[in-house]
């Protein structure tokens, strides 16, 4: 970075907050996915085959490699009989 282009200390800051707060949410996510299919009994090749994805798509999900898209978290909540706003850690 040249001094015109480098970014600010506020900016660089709030970026690490953003992250941060992005990461958390990502464990919950994680963590909360995994419970709910370890309490149903469910394998993780038989979660992905109710889902319609392989069972390394729900194995990156849960290890926090990747996030479901929007599509895959409706599909989650329904097949767990719960909000998406459970799953990504806004209500409990």
């Amino acid at each position: 970075y040249t001094n015109a282009t480098k970014p600010s200390k506020h900016y660089l800051s709030l970026k690490i907050f953003k992250l941060k707060r992005l990461h958390y949410k990502m464990k919950i996510f994680c963590e909360r996915l995994k419970e709910l299919r370890v309490e149903r009994k469910l394998s993780i090749v038989e979660l992905g085959k109710l889902l319609g994805v392989n069972n390394s798509t729900i194995s990156r999900w849960e290890n926090g490699v990747m996030l479901p898209n929007i599509a895959y978290l409706y599909k989650i909540a329904k097949l767990f009989n719960v909000s998406a706003d459970y799953l990504i850690g806004l209500e409990n």
